[in-house]
Protein backbone atom coordinates (compact mmCIF):
# COMPACT_ATOMS: atom_id res chain seq x y z
CA UNK A 1 0.00 0.00 0.00
CA UNK A 2 1.33 3.44 -0.91
CA UNK A 3 1.92 5.85 1.96
CA UNK A 4 0.05 9.07 0.96
CA UNK A 5 2.56 11.30 2.75
CA UNK A 6 5.48 9.58 1.02
CA UNK A 7 3.69 10.05 -2.31
CA UNK A 8 3.20 13.77 -1.65
CA UNK A 9 6.88 14.09 -0.67
CA UNK A 10 7.84 12.38 -3.92
CA UNK A 11 5.63 14.79 -5.90
CA UNK A 12 7.21 17.78 -4.12
CA UNK A 13 10.73 16.49 -4.73
CA UNK A 14 9.84 16.11 -8.40
CA UNK A 15 8.74 19.73 -8.63
CA UNK A 16 4.98 19.03 -8.79
CA UNK A 17 3.27 21.99 -7.13
CA UNK A 18 -0.23 22.11 -8.64
CA UNK A 19 -3.24 19.87 -9.18
CA UNK A 20 -4.83 19.63 -12.62
CA UNK A 21 -8.44 19.11 -11.52
CA UNK A 22 -10.63 20.09 -8.61
CA UNK A 23 -11.54 16.45 -7.86
CA UNK A 24 -9.42 13.29 -7.83
CA UNK A 25 -9.89 11.09 -10.87
CA UNK A 26 -9.48 7.40 -11.58
CA UNK A 27 -6.55 6.58 -13.86
CA UNK A 28 -8.76 4.19 -15.84
CA UNK A 29 -11.21 7.00 -16.56
CA UNK A 30 -8.65 9.25 -18.20
CA UNK A 31 -9.32 8.27 -21.86
CA UNK A 32 -13.01 9.16 -21.47
CA UNK A 33 -12.58 11.91 -18.90
CA UNK A 34 -10.03 14.51 -20.01
CA UNK A 35 -8.60 16.99 -17.55
CA UNK A 36 -10.63 20.10 -16.93
CA UNK A 37 -9.14 23.11 -18.64
CA UNK A 38 -10.23 26.63 -17.86
CA UNK A 39 -11.29 28.59 -20.97
CA UNK A 40 -8.60 31.00 -22.17
CA UNK A 41 -8.93 34.58 -21.12
CA UNK A 42 -10.06 36.97 -23.86
CA UNK A 43 -7.24 38.58 -25.77
CA UNK A 44 -6.39 42.09 -24.70
CA UNK A 45 -3.52 44.47 -25.03
CA UNK A 46 -0.76 43.78 -22.56
CA UNK A 47 -0.19 46.52 -19.98
CA UNK A 48 2.94 48.60 -20.09
CA UNK A 49 5.87 46.82 -18.40
CA UNK A 50 6.57 47.67 -14.79
CA UNK A 51 9.55 47.02 -12.56
CA UNK A 52 10.89 43.47 -12.96
CA UNK A 53 9.52 40.91 -10.53
CA UNK A 54 10.93 37.81 -8.93
CA UNK A 55 9.27 34.87 -10.67
CA UNK A 56 8.82 31.51 -9.01
CA UNK A 57 6.71 29.04 -10.94
CA UNK A 58 3.61 30.91 -12.00
CA UNK A 59 3.70 33.43 -9.18
CA UNK A 60 5.19 36.89 -9.21
CA UNK A 61 6.37 38.33 -5.93
CA UNK A 62 7.76 41.64 -4.73
CA UNK A 63 9.70 43.57 -7.42
CA UNK A 64 13.39 42.71 -7.39
CA UNK A 65 14.58 46.22 -6.55
CA UNK A 66 12.10 46.56 -3.71
CA UNK A 67 12.91 43.14 -2.25
CA UNK A 68 16.67 43.72 -2.52
CA UNK A 69 16.34 47.15 -0.86
CA UNK A 70 14.37 45.64 2.01
CA UNK A 71 16.94 42.86 2.37
CA UNK A 72 19.76 45.42 2.55
CA UNK A 73 17.92 47.39 5.23
CA UNK A 74 17.24 44.32 7.35
CA UNK A 75 20.77 43.02 6.90
CA UNK A 76 22.37 46.35 7.82
CA UNK A 77 20.29 46.58 10.98
CA UNK A 78 21.51 43.21 12.27
CA UNK A 79 24.38 43.62 14.73
CA UNK A 80 25.02 39.92 15.34
CA UNK A 81 24.68 36.66 13.47
CA UNK A 82 21.77 35.76 15.72
CA UNK A 83 19.97 38.99 14.79
CA UNK A 84 20.75 38.38 11.12
CA UNK A 85 19.39 34.84 11.37
CA UNK A 86 16.11 36.20 12.73
CA UNK A 87 15.96 38.92 10.07
CA UNK A 88 16.31 36.30 7.33
CA UNK A 89 13.57 34.19 8.89
CA UNK A 90 11.25 37.21 9.04
CA UNK A 91 11.99 38.24 5.44
CA UNK A 92 9.16 37.59 2.97
CA UNK A 93 10.71 39.09 -0.16
CA UNK A 94 11.87 35.80 -1.70
CA UNK A 95 9.13 33.76 -3.43
CA UNK A 96 10.85 30.49 -2.54
CA UNK A 97 9.86 30.90 1.11
CA UNK A 98 6.15 29.91 0.91
CA UNK A 99 7.05 26.58 -0.74
CA UNK A 100 9.76 25.66 1.76
CA UNK A 101 9.39 23.85 5.06
CA UNK A 102 12.25 25.65 6.78
CA UNK A 103 14.50 28.69 6.48
CA UNK A 104 18.04 27.29 6.37
CA UNK A 105 20.59 29.88 7.44
CA UNK A 106 23.65 28.36 9.10
CA UNK A 107 25.18 25.59 11.18
CA UNK A 108 28.41 25.29 13.10
CA UNK A 109 30.19 27.93 15.14
CA UNK A 110 29.29 31.58 14.41
CA UNK A 111 32.41 33.66 13.93
CA UNK A 112 34.58 30.62 13.18
CA UNK A 113 37.85 31.25 11.32
CA UNK A 114 36.64 29.27 8.29
CA UNK A 115 33.33 30.09 6.61
CA UNK A 116 31.77 27.70 4.09
CA UNK A 117 29.08 29.12 1.78
CA UNK A 118 26.86 26.59 0.05
CA UNK A 119 24.21 26.83 -2.64
CA UNK A 120 20.57 26.26 -1.62
CA UNK A 121 18.86 23.78 0.70
CA UNK A 122 17.99 20.38 -0.72
CA UNK A 123 15.33 17.99 0.47
CA UNK A 124 17.20 16.90 3.62
CA UNK A 125 18.26 20.42 4.52
CA UNK A 126 14.71 21.71 4.05
CA UNK A 127 13.41 18.97 6.34
CA UNK A 128 16.01 19.39 9.08
CA UNK A 129 16.53 23.16 8.83
CA UNK A 130 20.34 23.04 8.63
CA UNK A 131 22.74 23.27 5.67
CA UNK A 132 24.63 20.24 4.37
CA UNK A 133 22.94 17.40 6.25
CA UNK A 134 22.36 14.94 3.38
CA UNK A 135 24.92 12.74 1.60
CA UNK A 136 26.74 15.80 0.27
CA UNK A 137 26.89 17.18 3.81
CA UNK A 138 28.35 13.96 5.14
CA UNK A 139 31.06 14.13 2.49
CA UNK A 140 31.71 17.78 3.34
CA UNK A 141 32.14 16.86 7.02
CA UNK A 142 34.72 14.22 6.05
CA UNK A 143 36.50 16.71 3.81
CA UNK A 144 36.67 19.27 6.61
CA UNK A 145 37.83 16.69 9.14
CA UNK A 146 40.68 15.77 6.79
CA UNK A 147 42.17 19.25 7.27
CA UNK A 148 41.48 19.35 11.02
CA UNK A 149 38.27 21.40 11.00
CA UNK A 150 34.65 20.73 11.95
CA UNK A 151 31.27 22.41 12.40
CA UNK A 152 31.18 20.68 15.82
CA UNK A 153 34.88 20.85 16.74
CA UNK A 154 36.44 18.53 19.27
CA UNK A 155 39.87 18.93 20.83
CA UNK A 156 42.49 19.69 18.23
CA UNK A 157 40.04 20.78 15.53
CA UNK A 158 39.41 24.31 14.29
CA UNK A 159 35.83 25.57 14.14
CA UNK A 160 33.84 26.01 10.93
CA UNK A 161 30.62 27.87 10.19
CA UNK A 162 28.47 26.83 7.23
CA UNK A 163 25.86 29.05 5.61
CA UNK A 164 23.93 29.26 2.33
CA UNK A 165 23.69 31.71 -0.55
CA UNK A 166 19.94 30.87 -0.81
CA UNK A 167 17.93 30.18 2.33
CA UNK A 168 14.88 28.35 0.97
CA UNK A 169 14.67 25.20 -1.13
CA UNK A 170 13.90 25.80 -4.83
CA UNK A 171 11.12 23.54 -6.20
CA UNK A 172 12.50 20.22 -7.37
CA UNK A 173 16.02 21.32 -6.34
CA UNK A 174 16.30 23.47 -9.45
CA UNK A 175 19.11 26.00 -9.79
CA UNK A 176 18.24 29.31 -8.08
CA UNK A 177 17.41 32.17 -10.42
CA UNK A 178 19.52 35.31 -10.64
CA UNK A 179 16.65 37.23 -9.07
CA UNK A 180 16.57 34.90 -6.05
CA UNK A 181 20.34 35.22 -5.71
CA UNK A 182 20.10 39.02 -5.93
CA UNK A 183 17.52 39.21 -3.17
CA UNK A 184 19.48 36.95 -0.81
CA UNK A 185 22.89 38.52 -1.52
CA UNK A 186 22.63 41.38 1.06
CA UNK A 187 22.15 38.77 3.79
CA UNK A 188 25.12 36.75 2.52
CA UNK A 189 27.33 39.82 2.49
CA UNK A 190 26.25 40.81 5.99
CA UNK A 191 26.86 37.26 7.24
CA UNK A 192 30.44 37.53 5.97
CA UNK A 193 30.91 40.92 7.64
CA UNK A 194 29.57 39.74 11.00
CA UNK A 195 31.51 36.46 10.84
CA UNK A 196 34.84 38.13 9.98
CA UNK A 197 36.41 34.79 8.98
CA UNK A 198 40.05 34.30 8.07
CA UNK A 199 39.07 32.46 4.88
CA UNK A 200 35.93 31.64 2.88
CA UNK A 201 35.21 28.54 0.80
CA UNK A 202 32.51 28.73 -1.88
CA UNK A 203 31.04 25.35 -2.81
CA UNK A 204 29.87 25.33 -6.41
CA UNK A 205 28.57 27.72 -9.03
CA UNK A 206 25.77 29.41 -7.08
CA UNK A 207 27.74 31.07 -4.25
CA UNK A 208 30.64 31.80 -6.60
CA UNK A 209 28.33 33.50 -9.09
CA UNK A 210 26.50 35.36 -6.32
CA UNK A 211 29.68 37.01 -4.98
CA UNK A 212 31.50 37.23 -8.31
CA UNK A 213 29.08 37.65 -11.24
CA UNK A 214 32.00 37.75 -13.66
CA UNK A 215 33.42 34.42 -12.51
CA UNK A 216 33.66 31.56 -15.01
CA UNK A 217 32.05 28.19 -14.35
CA UNK A 218 33.23 26.27 -11.32
CA UNK A 219 35.46 23.99 -13.41
CA UNK A 220 37.62 27.02 -14.24
CA UNK A 221 36.95 29.02 -11.07
CA UNK A 222 37.87 26.30 -8.57
CA UNK A 223 41.32 26.46 -7.06
CA UNK A 224 41.75 30.15 -7.96
CA UNK A 225 42.00 32.41 -4.92
CA UNK A 226 39.98 35.60 -4.89
CA UNK A 227 39.33 38.26 -2.27
CA UNK A 228 36.24 39.70 -0.65
CA UNK A 229 36.44 42.98 1.24
CA UNK A 230 33.51 43.77 3.57
CA UNK A 231 32.58 47.42 3.98
CA UNK A 232 35.05 48.92 6.43
CA UNK A 233 36.89 45.62 6.80
CA UNK A 234 39.99 43.84 5.59
CA UNK A 235 40.24 41.66 2.49
CA UNK A 236 39.33 38.01 3.12
CA UNK A 237 40.81 35.25 0.92
CA UNK A 238 38.08 33.28 -0.91
CA UNK A 239 38.44 29.93 -2.67
CA UNK A 240 35.76 28.36 -4.90
CA UNK A 241 35.74 24.54 -4.87
CA UNK A 242 33.58 21.80 -6.34
CA UNK A 243 30.29 21.18 -4.53
CA UNK A 244 30.35 17.89 -2.60
CA UNK A 245 27.25 16.76 -4.50
CA UNK A 246 29.27 17.06 -7.73
CA UNK A 247 32.05 14.99 -6.18
CA UNK A 248 29.56 12.24 -5.37
CA UNK A 249 28.65 12.11 -9.07
CA UNK A 250 32.23 12.56 -10.28
CA UNK A 251 34.50 10.87 -7.70
CA UNK A 252 37.54 11.22 -9.99
CA UNK A 253 37.44 14.97 -9.26
CA UNK A 254 38.10 14.38 -5.56
CA UNK A 255 41.83 14.70 -6.26
CA UNK A 256 41.26 18.33 -7.26
CA UNK A 257 39.06 18.88 -4.22
CA UNK A 258 41.83 17.50 -2.00
CA UNK A 259 44.32 19.91 -3.55
CA UNK A 260 41.89 22.78 -2.85
CA UNK A 261 41.44 21.68 0.76
CA UNK A 262 45.20 21.58 1.30
CA UNK A 263 45.39 25.11 -0.14
CA UNK A 264 42.75 26.23 2.39
CA UNK A 265 44.67 24.59 5.23
CA UNK A 266 47.90 26.29 4.17
CA UNK A 267 46.18 29.69 3.86
CA UNK A 268 44.62 29.33 7.32
CA UNK A 269 47.95 28.42 8.88
CA UNK A 270 49.65 31.64 7.80
CA UNK A 271 47.18 33.87 9.69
Amino acid sequence: MIDPRALLDWYAASGVWSAEDAEPSNFYDWPDRPFRLDPPAPAHEAPAPTAPSIISGDEAGMPIDEAATLARQLAAAAQSIEELDQAIRDFDGCPLKPGARNTVVYDGVPGAPLLIIGEAPGKDEDRVGKPFVGRAGQLLDRMLAAIGTSRAPSEGQDAVCITNSIYWRPPGNRTPTKAEMTVCLPFVERFITLSAPRAIVLTGNVPTGALYPDAPGITRARGQWREWTPTGGHAIPVLPIFHPAFLLRQPAQKRLAWADLLAVKDRMSVH
